[in-house]
């Protein structure tokens, strides 16, 4: 004989029930609850506004993200919109966002979207998996929240929150340790419900299972957390060894001529792709023999300015600046991919963010 099954509890009953009840459930229901749901990108099906904010996303804040995501959608509207834009438009509305092969690859990504698919940005992970740029993780999480496709994620703060769930330890950049988190990723996805459900593992890793001193008391799977339950909270997930910190030291050249100041194109790859940036040399090199070979360029006077370091992933830049007055207002810069920008004309140019700050320091005595 079958036995009465009792009502289902509410969802505000849910995060305080002594019942067990599934992992993906308690996520959601602390979502519902507790989670965010006042971001620009919320509330869209759109997979092209989707995108846009999950690569904004990677590696950065979304305290960060929101005025550049609304400045790009503004500018963007759609993707063919994006992939028809030239590369310094791009660049320049990413300036300061970081991290700059995310805008390279988003150019490129737009372009095929363009011309392999219409103009219809997908929506399907397979498809999404193919594009520039988009690798599992991000093409799971645009595919649940743009087609409900049931796929699991594992970006940063969702790693954060299974590895410590399940005890998967080690760094978790090793294979190994990376196809157990995955397993641990898809073994938690919920039959239904998997947008508010990856938003749910978005918002607890970045507010409440956070690196340092996690809110344990405040978490909805804290009850079966093995690394709370086992005092390994700081153990989990595992870090990588770092290495020696190492530093890069070069010099700049501030050649700046009528209120105007030279700059140079970067190569497409390598830090700071594709911007435009000051003229570089090495440390131990002469300004005014570098600026006469390469540019053919007289030298009328040239000062130091103050040294300012630059943090990257690997690595920390230590700049040390040269201002230099040219003998000739607009020397020629031959064979160099060069322009001329007025320092009053900064704002939207296509520069890293410390050489704008550099430059604005300067703007108002020029």
């Amino acid at each position: 004989m079958a036995l009465a099954r009792g009502p289902t509890p509410a969802r505000d009953e849910i995060l305080d029930a002594a019942i067990p009840i599934p992992f993906a459930e308690r996520i959601v229901a602390w979502q519902e609850r507790h989670g965010r749901h006042d971001l620009p990108w919320q509330g869209t099906r759109d997979p092209y506004r989707i995108w846009l904010s999950e690569i904004m996303l990677q590696q950065t804040q979304v305290s960060v993200v929101i005025p550049y995501y609304e400045r790009f959608v503004g500018r963007f509207p759609t993707v063919r919109e994006l992939a028809d834009a030239d590369d310094d438009t791009v660049l320049g509305l990413w300036s300061g966002l970081g991290y700059y092969a995310r805008a390279r690859n988003l150019l490129r990504a737009a372009r095929e979207v363009r011309d392999r698919f219409g103009g219809v940005f997908p929506a399907r992970f397979e498809e999404l998996s193919t594009l520039p740029g988009i690798g599992r993780s991000t093409a799971g999480a645009i595919a649940a929240f743009a087609s409900g496709e049931r796929r699991a994620i594992l970006d940063g703060n969702a790693r954060r929150v299974i590895a410590r769930h399940g005890a998967v330890e080690g760094d978790p950049s090793r294979a190994a340790v990376l196809d157990a988190l995955w397993r641990e990723a898809e073994a938690r996805l919920p039959g239904e419900g998997i947008a508010a459900y990856t938003q749910g593992l978005m918002d607890l890793g970045a507010g409440i299972c956070v690196p340092r001193a996690p809110q344990c008391l405040l978490c909805p799977v804290s009850a079966d957390c093995a690394a709370r339950l086992s005092e390994r909270i700081a153990e989990i997930p595992g870090r990588k060894r770092r290495g020696e910190a190492r530093r890069r030291k070069i010099a700049m050249l501030v050649v700046v001529s009528r209120g105007e100041v030279l700059l140079e194109k970067r190569p497409p790859s390598g830090i700071w792709g594709g911007l435009w940036s000051l003229p570089e040399l090495g440390i131990a090199d002469s300004p005014k023999e570098v600026l006469a070979r390469d540019w053919g360029m007289e030298v009328r006077e040239m000062a130091p300015l103050a040294a300012f370091e630059h943090a990257f992933t690997h690595f920390t830049l230590e700049v040390h600046p040269w201002r230099v007055t040219p003998g000739r207002a607009k020397p020629p810069a031959a064979g160099k991919a060069a322009a001329w920008l007025a320092l009053d004309d900064l704002e939207g140019a296509a520069l890293p963010s410390p050489v704008r700050r550099l430059l604005l320091r300067l703007a108002p005595r020029s």
